[in-house]
């Protein structure tokens, strides 16, 4: 068992909590609904369900009903995957986007069908132990009574008031008196709470085959969608078989298969696992980082063109991870100068939290309506904003995330998890968009090659890549670590976007003397709790 270090070296308004049973979210109101499922005898799972469904009303600037979600879960002696990302509707041929550059970014042509109230139900019928309708308490009274809308979410609502203030149902619901709510003032979304209680009181197919679906569907064909019935009524979440990656101290890291995109996080920190004798000592030096950068940008060389619906996938995801192949990749790594890889392979906005109970039970969930509210729609009486994940999918003729009926667009949500030896270790995730694999790669490197405390590991200034371009540095990188970076060839962007995200993540872990740490990022509103 790993004891991480206690020492917090970078600049943070957080500590790390202790407890036998321990919560971690991005919004402090989910946290009180996971915690009141334990203080009343609920699982971890329990747990998690609450504040997933908290977060969906008290957090719409980054998930919703209308979402997708994932899932690691550790049932005390074995790790089970689930993938809830829905489908494309039946009549997305491609023929339809037909005469366009690029998928729909939001508006109906950009949803796919949402998958996240099915990965609830999957979960509680699978390791559940409250009843179901308790779990929607917390989250039917902050929609019908109202939340105080905090900082972080304030700000996510207002960079996508422009971009979807006239898409169908967005100003009624979102948008109360003309404009945003401001930090302090109270929302409501009564629409959704009374969806809310029709899933409490009849189950999930409420949403897929009841009245909620007869309201998405009505919508959804007054303004030129593709959705039929079926598409809502067929689709089922998925178990899955969750991948593992060897890495440091007979770790193990664990990540769910494609269409997520937490293959590339495997292959990156396998790369570096491969190298190990030679990477620095100091994790905060450039070369430490360069490092991390050129594993991190062959594994993304191999994820963009090769990976997407898993039936539509040519390469399986076992001759990504083959111990041969990451040395190989590993090999093309030069310590001394940054490069451009290619693949060797083959001929926006979301939530994420984890959970522990005494049990030993561990969960790590991640949702997303993508780009913040996702496509803007919200069909009249929902109060559900819709995703805009079909803009994940790509129009190039027979790539394996090419649009087409009823596939599961690539997706960049990813829960990740550790085990050590036959033991589970940590629950961890770092949400936002394109940077997750890479921010994986960052966390994991600090926590388990060089033993930083898990919140020291979040808290710590982070890099991100961007396809085709340079890397973008955290502000407040030290100027001497950037011109050290530059001498090795990287070409540093300024950050301008303050809409860029550098992720923001939550840990829990298991102690050594019984019980569990949780850290939780900075760069939201959220916290971790004990009990």
């Amino acid at each position: 068992m790993i004891a991480f270090s206690s020492h917090l070296p970078y600049p943070s308004t957080r500590q790390p909590v202790y407890g036998d049973e321990v919560v971690a979210t991005s919004q402090p109101l989910a946290v009180s609904a996971a915690m009141a499922q334990l203080a009343q005898g609920g699982n971890a799972i329990d747990a998690a369900l609450a504040a997933a469904m908290a977060l969906s009303v008290v957090e719409p600037t980054n998930n919703g009903l209308g979402g997708d979600l994932f899932a690691l879960v550790w049932d005390g002696s074995q790790l089970h995957g689930l993938n809830a990302s829905g489908w494309s509707p039946q009549g997305w041929t491609p023929e339809r986007f037909a005469g366009r550059e690029r998928m729909p970014y939001d508006g109906w042509d950009s949803v796919t069908i949402p998958g996240q109230v099915r990965g609830w139900a999957a979960l509680h019928a699978r390791f559940g132990s409250r009843p179901w309708a308790s779990l929607f308490e917390h989250a039917e009274h902050w929609a019908r009574d109202g939340f105080i809308v905090p900082p972080g979410v304030a700000h996510k609502w207002g960079l996508h008031v422009e971009r979807l203030k006239n898409q169908p149902g967005f100003a009624d619901t979102f948008l109360p008196g003309g404009r945003q709510p401001q930090v302090g003032e109270r929302f409501y979304n009564r629409p959704l709470a009374d969806t809310l209680a029709r899933l409490a009181a009849q189950g999930a197919d409420e949403f897929y085959a009841g009245e909620t679906a007869q309201r998405l569907l009505a919508h959804a064909q007054s303004h030129g969608s593709a959705w039929q019935a079926s598409d809502l009524r067929d689709y089922q979440a998925q178990w899955v078989q969750p991948l593992a990656q060897r890495v440091w101290n007979d770790c193990w890291v664990h990540e769910l298969p494609p269409n997520g995109q937490g293959i590339a996080a495997l292959q990156a920190v396998g790369m570096l696992a491969a190298r190990d004798a030679e990477l620095p000592a100091d994790v905060d030096s450039a070369a430490a980082l360069h490092w991390q950068i050129e594993a991190t940008k062959l594994a993304l060389a191999d994820l963009y063109p090769h990976a997407g619906d898993p039936a539509s996938m040519r390469i399986p995801p076992a001759d990504w991870l083959d111990s041969a192949y990451l040395r190989q990749r590993a090999a093309l790594i030069d310590p001394q100068h940054a490069q451009h890889p290619t693949s060797g392979l083959g001929g926006h906005g979301t939530v994420y939290l984890c959970t522990a109970d005494k049990q030993g039970r561990m969960v790590s969930l991640i949702q997303s309506n993508y780009d913040g509210f996702g496509s803007g729609v919200v069909p009249t009486g929902t109060g559900v904003a819709l995703q805009n994940r079909g803009a994940g999918f790509t129009l190039q003729p027979g790539h394996a995330n090419q649009v087409g009926p009823r596939k599961q667009p690539f997706h960049t949500i990813i829960p990740g998890f550790v085990t050590q030896g036959s033991q589970a270790l940590m629950a961890f995730g770092v949400m936002g968009g394109p940077i997750q694999p890479q921010a994986h790669v960052q966390v994991l490197a600090r926590m388990l090659r060089y033993g930083q405390n898990p919140q020291a590991a979040l808290d710590a200034l982070r890099w991100r890549i961007e396809p085709g371009q340079g890397v973008y540095a955290e502000p407040g990188f030290d100027p001497t670590t950037s011109a050290a970076l530059q001498a090795l060839g990287h070409q540093l962007l300024p950050v301008t976007d303050p809409t860029m995200e550098f992720g923001a993540g939550q840990v829990i872990w298991r102690l050594p003397d019984g019980g569990y740490g949780a850290a939780s990022d900075g760069r939201r509103d959220g916290h971790a709790a004990a009990r």
